[in-house]
């Protein structure tokens, strides 16, 4: 090359130049690429209307804490009455509520059927036999005059809240009315059976016949609508009306008291009354 002459290029060099200005293109689109994506993402993120707006037509939930003191303190009439009113299962065992006929009976045949096989032989220990017989012959018996003569237990319903009641309301009357009905008694005719006869006069002027008598056929506990608990007497009655026992209510107040008060009241059924003794002892 020399002065005012003509610059050749070879090919390789202008093969360079133009893949060099290639290169810068393609950066120069991908950094115009580049700012659109972050323009169109700052716009957004300045959208303050899309972002921070509050969602509309949510349900709004709210926790509200109730206290209440605990109380200590024996728990009202009102309280009770208003309570439970769920029957309680009598799991109670007594003595009372067996029956000595049964096993009186029961003892006595097992020693008599068992004497005799071994006295013949037929079961072991025959060296026995005498004095099983012995011994079994008047169990027998014995079991046999306690069926005969046993009055069974009348029902007894008890309500949850009149056996809160009981132990501080109940006088001791009414108490031992209801523990005597629901076991097992001997000799006595029914339930009650002197009270009953001095309260109907039983052959007497004025009074019903022996045959006439009502019959105890349960016992219910509850609480009347004031707080008072309540022994419910229910009896058969197929020869009386409700006036002739009505007519009688003081006599039942004056027997069963003092501290008690008496209704009378039709059962559920026909020929059935109840005798309602009230006590007037109050928490």
């Amino acid at each position: 090359m020399g002065a005012g002459g003509t610059l050749f290029c070879s090919q390789s060099w202008s093969f360079v130049v133009c893949n060099y200005t290639q290169k810068i293109h393609a950066q120069n689109n991908r950094a115009l690429a580049l700012k659109s994506v972050l323009v169109h993402k700052l716009t957004n993120f300045t959208n303050q209307d899309s972002i921070l707006r509050k969602p509309q037509n949510l349900p709004v939930l709210r926790l509200k804490v109730v206290t209440r003191a605990a109380d200590s303190s024996q728990p009202s009439s009102s309280a009770i009455t208003s309570s439970d009113k769920s029957i309680v299962p009598d799991k109670e065992f007594s003595l009372a509520k067996v029956s000595f006929g049964v096993i009186g009976l029961g003892l006595g045949v097992s020693l008599l059927s068992y004497g005799f096989g071994a006295y013949f032989n037929i079961l072991p220990g025959s060296e026995w036999s005498a004095l099983m017989l012995t011994y079994g012959f008047p169990l027998t018996i014995i079991g046999m005059a306690l069926k005969y003569a046993e009055l069974k237990p009348v029902p007894c319903i008890t309500y949850s809240d009149a056996q809160l009641l009981r132990e501080k309301c109940a006088t001791p009357i009414l108490k031992q009315v209801r523990s005597d009905v629901i076991r097992y008694r001997y000799g006595d005719e029914q339930h009650l059976d002197e009270a009953l006869k001095r309260i109907f006069q039983f052959g007497l002027g004025g009074g019903i016949p022996r045959r006439s008598a009502p019959v105890l056929q349960m016992i219910r506990e509850e609480v009347t609508e004031d707080g008072k608990y309540c022994l419910v007497l229910v009896f058969e009655a197929k020869a009386l009306q409700l006036s002739d026992l009505e007519k009688r209510q003081a006599k039942f107040a004056s027997f069963f008291g003092p501290g008690i008060s008496a209704e009378i009241a039709k059962g559920e059924k026909d020929a059935l009354y109840e005798v309602r003794l009230i006590s007037n002892t109050t928490l």
